[in-house]
This record gives structure tokens, C-alpha cells and sequence, in this order.
């Protein structure tokens, strides 16, 4: 534990420069004692760390100091921090490098853990391209010229001029202001502003993309999680949206609540047959006619009326196909 616990030190020191005791010891959740122990024996180790006084002082690396990875280069060291998903490199056009940085990664083991680790690797499975139903999970592919374009502006902090296609429209061009990419289920995206507006954009609908040297207008720092969480509320939360009056069976209220983009009122007390009654809203119509039809017997939509009608032609659609003996005889 200490051997990882010093390495944990080392790289907060070279992420975040100066640290103090206490903020090391809140960080590693340990004694400030025992940072300072740990501190020594890194000195005693050739680790250049030492300590400045004062009200801003704290604990630093000596200028230039690194550690390294049998030369990994950036696209390499990049693909490492996506890693935790294989598609998630592919995503962002980081495949071959990711392949790249792993072979530098085994050659830099000692020679008695090679075996040991390639033997490891094969015991795990990351995203495979089928689920446990056999559904095939599709990863887009990028034309390498068009990722490493967006990649390069969202790292150097650049303007980004993108052709792009939106659903239904002809491409057109767009001038950007990139602020991260994000990968949801081997589907790339670009966060970005235009004209200081938020904008999502499908990576697989950039048909070119040129990087300006003219700097992006975006704040210095950005929490992506929370970006993608509000840009996804407001979508969600469109102009199309939907509220649906249902009546529902208990067992499969959870069911509704997470199809559902929100609850918007739900009765305090279950009818007499025991089904309770919820307003809910869908995303936009045909969120609603998935949603609700998959409940189906185990919920009855009351309003809006086209709905019902909508669920109850399609029932009896269904209804009449199988309702009398196959039209074709069936293969022996």
C-alpha cells in the first residue's frame, strides 16, 4: 500500500504543482504525519521534492522533473486516459494508438511480468460487439483527417470550423467554439458554442473539419459530466414534448417512471382496482407511442386521446394478423 501510495504523491505533485500537508493528507486520506514520513522517503529515494515556507508554501517538484513510459508519445499517452473503454478510444480516432501505447506499456514491464500480465489480459473482456441478447453494438467510424482535426482544437483551445450534416438538412458550415468530446455507447460527440450558444454535434455527421488559429472563446476550466448532464436535460425537455395521463399497475410504475422523461403529478392513493395514476412526459410523440406500448396491457393510457388511438389501432392490427391461421403454410 505505501509503494502505491508514493506514486499517488509524485503524480499529484506533477498534476497540481505546490500542495500543502494537510491538502496531500486530505487527498491520500492519511495523517499529515504520514505525509511527511512519506516525504522523507521519497528525498531518500532521489525523488527531487522539497518544501517552500510561507503562506503559500507547500510541497513541490523540482522544475522539469517527470517520470516516463519508454517513450510514449501524446496521441499514445492520450489513448491511456481513454482506455477504460476500448470503443471510447475508437470514438475519438484513437485505435492505432491505443494499440501502440499498450505494446510500449508490456515492453516496459519487468521481463517476469509480461507473461503474468498477457496471461491477465485475456481473462478481461471490455465491450464487446454483442450484448448478452446478441445485440450488436455499432461504433461509428471516423475518417481519421476529421477527428484528429476536432481533437487537435479541442486540445490547443482553437476555433473549429466543421461541415456538417444535421438530420434532414443538407451540410452546411459552422464555425465553433470547441469545449470537449464525449463518447456515450461507441457514439462520439463534440460540446461546443456557436455564436455563445450551446451546440451538441454527432461526430459521424462532420463530413470536414478545419482547426483556425484563432482562440476559442470558452472558460478555462469545464466539468464535461455536468455539461453533458444539463445539454442532455434540455433536449430531453424539447419543444416536442409530450404529457401522458395514465393509469398503471404498481408492479410496473418503475417501469413507466423510467421510460419517462420526468413525473409530472402522481395520485396520492391507487384506484380501487389498485393501478395508480401518474402524469408523465415523453420526449416527443413517438417516445410516447414506444414508451407506452411497451406497458401495454399493464397500463391504459386516459389523455390525450390520439394516443389511445394510436395504441388501440395498432392492438387491433395486431389482433386481426393473428387472429386466424398463417396465410403461408409454414417451413417444414
Amino acid at each position: 500500500m505505501r509503494a502505491d501510495r508514493l506514486v499517488s504523491l509524485v503524480l499529484l505533485l506533477r498534476q497540481h504543482g505546490r500542495l500543502s500537508a494537510s491538502t496531500l493528507a486530505e487527498e491520500l486520506e492519511v495523517s499529515t504525519r504520514t505525509v511527511l514520513r512519506d516525504i522523507d522517503a521519497l528525498s531518500a529515494a532521489g525523488v527531487p521534492v522539497y518544501s517552500e515556507r510561507g503562506r503559500h508554501g507547500g510541497f513541490t517538484l523540482l522544475p522539469g522533473f517527470r517520470t516516463e513510459l519508454t517513450g510514449l508519445n501524446h496521441d499514445e499517452a492520450l489513448a491511456l486516459l481513454v482506455a477504460g473503454s476500448r470503443r471510447g478510444a475508437q470514438a475519438f480516432g484513437l485505435g492505432s494508438a491505443l494499440a501502440s501505447a499498450m505494446r510500449k506499456v508490456v515492453d516496459a514491464l519487468p521481463e517476469g511480468q509480461r507473461a503474468t500480465a498477457a496471461g491477465a489480459a485475456r481473462r478481461l473482456l471490455i465491450d464487446p460487439e454483442t450484448d448478452a441478447l446478441a445485440r450488436r453494438l455499432v461504433t461509428e467510424e471516423l475518417p481519421d483527417a476529421v477527428v484528429t482535426a476536432i481533437r487537435r482544437a479541442v486540445f490547443a483551445g482553437h476555433r473549429l470550423r466543421i461541415h456538417y450534416a444535421a438530420a434532414d438538412r443538407a451540410p452546411e458550415w459552422r464555425t465553433v467554439d470547441p469545449i470537449g468530446l464525449v463518447t456515450v455507447r461507441g457514439q462520439g460527440y463534440l460540446l461546443a458554442t456557436r455564436d455563445g450558444a450551446d451546440r451538441t454535434y454527432r461526430l459521424s455527421r462532420v463530413r470536414e473539419a478545419q482547426e483556425l488559429a484563432e482562440p476559442a472563446r470558452r472558460p478555462d476550466r469545464v466539468d464535461l459530466d455536468l455539461a453533458w448532464q444539463e445539454r442532455s436535460r434540455r433536449f430531453r425537455a424539447g419543444p416536442d414534448q409530450v404529457a401522458v395521463l395514465v393509469r398503471v399497475d404498481a408492479a410496473r410504475r418503475e417501469e413507466l417512471v423510467g421510460g419517462a422523461v420526468a413525473v409530472l403529478a402522481e395520485g396520492a392513493d391507487a384506484d380501487a382496482d389498485g393501478r395508480l395514476r401518474l402524469e408523465v412526459a415523453f420526449q416527443d410523440r413517438k417516445h410516447a407511442e414506444w414508451a407506452l406500448w411497451q406497458l401495454a396491457p399493464g397500463a391504459e393510457v386516459l389523455a390525450p386521446q390520439w394516443l389511445r388511438d394510436w395504441l388501440h389501432a395498432r392492438a387491433t392490427a395486431i389482433a386481426a394478423r393473428y387472429g386466424a391461421p398463417p396465410s403461408e403454410p409454414s417451413v417444414p
